[in-house]
């Protein structure tokens, strides 16, 4: 199944659209948000066009389709409002090779990984830059930021699809690619 990967919308309800014009536009069967949904964090400038109500009610229209774990800017007070769960502090997914262990990023990262085995995959935002490749022998994946990208990169998002991940700018080109195994 492919999987669109989006993390750090921070309320953003212009990233917020063109992510999900980006959903539509690669018939993905998931949309995977690896948190900070509302909420711009007090580290953060507001993003373009603050407007957390407006990204609830884009994302409560997919709530079928959405996949969710929590950013260290999510709170109880959010899932009051979102119709999807989203205070998980991680996912697994399962690929041939191991697990994809998908997380914020602000327990686990590169700096500190989950327990792992050998294969496994950390799927990560939280840092809005976007990553694909090997850390001291363990894949790495990070889709950047859709709303507040970091270190002169533009907006991105991650697709996992065939064993392959991808990031891409909003309108779809390619900036990274790895193969999972």
């Amino acid at each position: 199944m492919k999987i669109v990967v989006a993390s750090d919308i921070h309320g953003s309800a212009w990233a917020c659209r063109e992510l999900l014009v980006a959903f539509d536009r690669e018939k993905a069967g998931r949309l995977l948000l690896l948190g900070d949904i509302l909420y711009h964090g007090p580290r953060n400038d507001l993003p373009r066009d603050y407007a957390p109500k407006e990204v609830l009610a884009m994302l409560n229209a997919r709530k079928e389709k959405l996949l969710c774990v929590r950013g260290n800017c999510d709170t109880e007070v959010d899932q009051m409002v979102l119709e999807f769960p989203i205070l998980a502090d991680y996912a697994i997914l399962p690929f041939s090779k191991g697990l994809v262990y998908a997380t914020h990023g602000h327990h686990f990262s590169p700096r500190h990984f989950p327990p792992f085995c050998e294969g496994d995959v950390l799927l990560y935002g939280h840092t809005h830059i976007w990553q694909a490749e090997r850390v001291e022998g363990h894949l790495c994946l990070n889709p950047g930021s859709v709303a507040i990208p970091k270190g002169g990169n533009p907006p991105t998002y991650g697709v996992l699809e065939e064993e392959v991940f991808s990031v891409r700018t909003l309108d779809g080109a390619a900036v990274g690619q790895i193969a999972l195994g």
